[in-house]
């Protein structure tokens, strides 16, 4: 059903007990959905309070519902990212949370919201769905509606797409997500290869069993990320104060196995990866709840689940193309047989990557998602 552009009011959220509605509006939305994996509601509000998360150090964001009568229709999160707009100098509005029902009206305002702020703060083109920064979520979803999201990734309906160009926005940039069974991963192949990489260039794997011991070279980690990924498009390096963030609120809850690093004969980490048991299926069980049940569910997901999440990897510049990822892999592969993982999920990657599609070709990988972010410029007046 198409509701008229006059039966909808976009209003603006500025309590954080106004949050819930907003937290809770794609709850209502993909009720009944098999494929949506919803979040924590109570960790999705902090996520967005300034006195908790350090993002907001350099980044402001507005949030916005859209509304007919006392029904919420849509939402969105209409971003600035002062890193990206002074130190980077460019001029982009970004916006994600973005969630409406099949109505051109109720979408186009949304997005006229975020384009009007945008003029005001002089700024030439507005992008999403993307996140805070590259350690959020990104991308609507293009290919794969019939396949369970993760905890990282958005869902979203087949008509959303339809909906970004109805405003007259362009395709930006192009992810994929795919799948490799864990038996491709040729012990073989990867134990040798570790070896000869290890002994060449006098790099050893560090395991980690404690979660402890994870957290003390988790600000190297850290480092090394934002020297590996500072050449990628809107880049936005993490800033101390997110490191201590990140390792209270997600490295904590990983299961410390899961998590390989790499150091050379300084004992300098020049390799990182960060995997995790699949928490889909448990968070569906939770339903935006962690008590009573859905902390079980969640603890018994890190012994259980038979899919792992290959989240983030990161190997130094001087390392790239040094096959230093066999290490990982290795590592990795014992860890996986011993918790029974069957699948791997590599979670979004630019298309335009090649160099970490190399990493996969031997895996033999499925493509099982695509999703994209738009962009517009705001200077062209929508429809």
């Amino acid at each position: 059903m198409k509701y008229f552009r006059t039966m909808i009011s976009i209003v603006e959220l500025h309590a954080k007990s106004d949050l819930i509605d907003f937290v809770r509006f794609p709850f209502n939305l993909y009720k009944g959905n098999k494929y949506w994996v919803p979040p924590i509601i109570s960790d999705e509000i902090d996520f967005f309070d300034p006195t908790i998360n350090p993002v907001f150090e350099h980044a402001e964001a507005r949030f916005f519902l859209a509304k007919k009568g006392s029904l919420t229709v849509g939402r969105i999160v209409a971003i600035r990212n002062f890193t990206e707009i002074e130190q980077q100098k460019l001029p982009k509005m970004r916006f994600g949370w973005f969630d409406f029902i099949d109505d051109y009206a109720v979408s186009s305002l949304l997005l006229e919201k975020v384009a009007q702020l945008a003029k005001e703060h002089n700024l030439e083109f507005i992008e999403g769905p993307v996140g805070f920064s590259n350690m959020d979520k990104v991308g609507v979803l293009t290919e794969g509606f019939d396949r369970l999201s993760t905890m990282i990734s958005w869902y979203n309906f087949d008509y959303y797409p339809r909906h970004y160009e109805a405003f007259g926005m362009k395709v930006e940039k192009r992810y994929s997500e795919s799948e490799f069974l864990l038996k491709n991963a040729d012990p073989k192949f990867f134990e040798k290869s570790s070896t000869i990489i290890g002994r060449r260039y006098q790099l050893q794997t560090k395991h980690y069993h404690k979660t402890s011991d994870v957290l003390a070279v988790a600000d190297q980690m850290f480092d090394l990320f934002n020297e590996t990924y500072a050449s990628l498009s809107s880049f936005v390096p993490i800033s101390n104060r997110q490191k201590a963030y990140f390792k209270t609120k997600y490295l904590s809850f990983i299961n410390p196995e899961f998590i390989k690093f790499v150091f050379d004969k300084e004992q300098k980490m020049i390799a990182f990866a960060i995997t995790m048991p699949s928490f889909a299926t448990a968070l569906r069980k939770a339903n935006g709840k962690l008590f009573p049940w859905g902390i079980l569910h969640l603890l018994l997901a890190k012994r259980r689940a038979k899919t792992a999440i290959l989240y983030l990897i990161g190997v130094h510049p001087d390392y790239q193309n040094k096959g230093v990822t066999a290490l990982l892999f290795a590592a990795l592969k014992k860890e996986y047989d011993q918790y029974g993982i069957v699948n791997c999920h590599r979670t979004p990657e630019l298309e335009d990557n090649l160099a970490i599609q190399r990493l996969w070709k031997d895996f033999y990988p499925t493509v099982t998602q695509r999703r994209v972010t738009y962009k517009k410029d705001i200077s062209i007046t929508a429809p």
